[in-house]
């Protein structure tokens, strides 16, 4: 049995999921959306996600972490940012003593969808099929949902 948080980071809103696996079966246990605010200054919100994201690994004591490596944007800015954020999901993890799995965003895909070009409409709706009954904070928790299920059948 093992408890996985699955980190889809983003500066803009970062999307996280615990899932617990028992042999082959996956159990959704929570989800959610760490949005920050656009007018803040960076180091603000660059605090904020960190703290938000050490809350709920306290409030959901994983065993381990699995978020989405960084990918290269047409955008340095946007990949900066991405970057930036990406550094406080670790960091949470990091202080809280987290191993983290990284997966490539076309990995994760393929292990939940069955191809690594899915989109994200498909990859919420292979989400919902793997953990019945689960309430979807968002599409970002959606993608976050995936990287743990993913991290479970890859790790």
């Amino acid at each position: 049995m093992a408890l996985i948080l699955g980190l889809d980071p983003s500066l803009s809103c970062t999307g996280w999921g615990v899932i617990r696996t028992e042999g082959s079966r996956i159990v959704h246990i929570a989800n959610g959306q760490v949005p920050t605010d656009a007018r803040a200054p960076m180091a603000a919100r660059l605090a904020s996600l960190q703290a938000a994201l050490a809350d709920v690994i306290a409030a959901h004591r994983p065993d381990r972490a699995a978020a989405e490596e960084v990918f290269v944007n047409k955008n340095p800015q946007s990949t900066l940012k991405l970057a930036q954020a990406r550094g406080c999901v670790l960091a949470a993890c990091g202080a809280a003593g987290l191993a983290v799995n990284e997966h490539a965003a076309r990995l994760v895909k393929k292990a939940v969808v069955g191809t690594g070009g899915a989109d994200k409409t498909q990859v919420q709706a292979m989400v919902k099929v793997l953990l019945p009954g689960v309430q979807i904070a968002g599409a970002d928790a959606a993608d976050a949902l995936a990287v743990a299920i993913a991290d479970a059948h890859l790790a």
